[in-house]
């Protein structure tokens, strides 16, 4: 990855760095639990696990691959609602 390019598709083995496209632009690492739930519009203090849960990295993993990224979800549920407002019968 690089930080002048836009992020590869995120999918459920992003966390590991022998998966591919996911290495840190400047890091020798895979990007992060954390950075990938970001890329994919979550809010930075979105908690996957509930207090007192185990972190267990696939299964957060695959919550975060299988995503829709939150603010197209955004964008799709207005796009809806107003199409619905539009052609609402009165």
């Amino acid at each position: 990855m690089t930080w002048a390019d836009p992020s590869p598709t995120i999918t459920t083995q992003y966390f590991g760095f022998g998966s591919g496209r996911f290495g840190h632009p400047q890091q020798d690492r895979a990007i992060s639990l954390r950075e990938g739930a970001i890329l994919q519009s979550f809010p930075p203090d979105y908690r996957f696990v509930e207090e007192g849960k185990p972190v267990e990295t696939s299964v957060i993993g695959r919550l975060i691959g299988n995503a829709v990224p939150v603010k197209l979800g955004e964008a799709i549920g207005r796009s809806v609602l107003a199409h619905v407002r539009e052609h609402a019968v009165a």
